[in-house]
């Protein structure tokens, strides 16, 4: 079984950054295969960005050249670090690893 826990989200400015950060535990022992979804209040989940099985990253339309995708092997951890932030990115975003998901954590881009 697989356990992801989120952190690291937060109020933050339009043309502010967060990262946030993943860690995962249990029967993981790669990055590859993790990735970022959100999702807004009345939409769908979306894909944010991923590390698929072969360490290649994929990004959301709407998220790339703002946001990066980036892992660290020893710590399980993966991060995203999001720059440039619209109203628009304003979900809940939520880490996820095959079947497993994250509790979520929410980020908020307002004045």
């Amino acid at each position: 079984q697989v356990q992801l826990v989120e952190s690291g989200g937060g109020l933050v400015q339009p043309g502010g950054s967060l990262r946030l950060s993943c860690v995962a535990s249990g029967r993981i022992f790669s990055i590859n295969g993790l990735g970022w979804y959100r999702q807004a209040p009345g939409k769908v989940r979306e894909l944010v960005a991923r590390i698929d099985s072969g360490g290649s990253t994929y990004y959301g339309d709407s998220v790339k050249g703002r946001f990066t995708i980036s892992g660290d092997i020893a710590k399980r951890t993966v991060y995203l670090q999001m720059n440039s932030l619209k109203p628009e990115d304003t979900a809940v975003y939520y880490c996820n690893w095959d079947l497993a998901w994250g509790q979520g954590t929410q980020v908020t881009v307002s004045s």
